[in-house]
């Protein structure tokens, strides 16, 4: 019987992060004894109040920032700086206002020593995945919100992402066109199988798009629960189950309030 164990995508093991300041008194630990795991193809979403850690976690996860202790590791080796095998969506999607949507993607080609025309088709191709095939020649100020971040999750992905690592990419879009995005995420998903671990505030995002919840606390920030959401997909914000899952992750997230009343 074959007992191997296949290694997690991404993995941190008792992870501490602590920011220096200048003054006696002004160090502050964002992050404490975090251990967690991500398995290839998993979509995982970060849920907790702000000051809980999540983007701090992201940004090891990214390799923009190294640990003060414990290990953050992809595909068992050590992350040590950012690389396009990890790639990063942020809130805003941060393009290159001057180039066309199909540049922007292109952009990050060119260290791959790819040709011009290989590079031009790649784009195209994963333009055509976040079906904008008809504005690549636009520039980011001719696209609108949702447009953006789906030029920018292309070029993550043409640059070779086998890990979306996603920081509230959502959350400075209506409502509308959030639930759009949300959408084209889990179509992207499913049409490639790339693992995505996505920072939110949103509960609803979380139950909607994941395949476990991770829940954080701040003070310091840790994991104080890692939830598997049972629930077939397409799922129903409406349904009993759902709404059921949304107030048990609500009342974890109180009661490790600073000013709760069960803290």
């Amino acid at each position: 019987m074959d007992t191997a164990v296949t290694e997690p995508l991404l993995r941190v093991e008792e992870i501490r992060k602590e920011f220096v300041g200048k003054g006696r008194d002004s160090s502050v630990v964002a992050l404490q004894g975090v251990t967690l795991s991500v398995d290839e193809g998993e979509i995982v979403c970060v849920v907790g109040p702000s000051g809980c850690g999540k983007t701090t976690l992201l940004n090891l996860l990214a390799g923009f920032e190294r640990p003060s202790g414990g290990r953050a590791l992809f595909r068992g080796a050590d992350i040590v700086r950012p690389g396009p095998e990890r790639g990063v969506v942020f809130q805003q999607a941060a393009l290159f206002p001057w180039l066309s949507a199909v540049d922007n993607i292109e952009f990050g080609l060119k260290e791959k020593r790819l040709s011009r025309a290989a590079r031009r088709a790649q784009a195209r191709r994963y333009l055509e995945l976040v079906r904008l095939g008809h504005a690549g020649d636009r520039l980011p100020a001719a696209l609108s919100g949702g447009m953006r971040q789906r030029v920018a999750l292309a070029r993550a992905l043409a640059n070779g992402a086998a890990v979306l690592l996603l920081d509230e990419p959502f959350a400075a879009l209506d409502s509308q066109t959030k639930a759009q995005m949300q959408a084209e995420l889990l179509r992207i998903w499913a049409e490639t199988g790339t693992t995505m671990v996505l920072i939110t505030h949103s509960i609803d995002e979380a139950v909607l798009l994941a395949d476990r919840i991770v829940v954080m606390a701040p003070d310091p920030g840790r994991v104080t629960a890692v939830i598997d959401v049972d629930l077939k997909r397409p799922r129903d914000d409406t349904s009993v189950p759902f709404n059921d899952l949304k107030r048990v992750l609500k009342s974890m997230i109180a009661e490790n309030l600073p000013d709760s009343p069960a803290a």
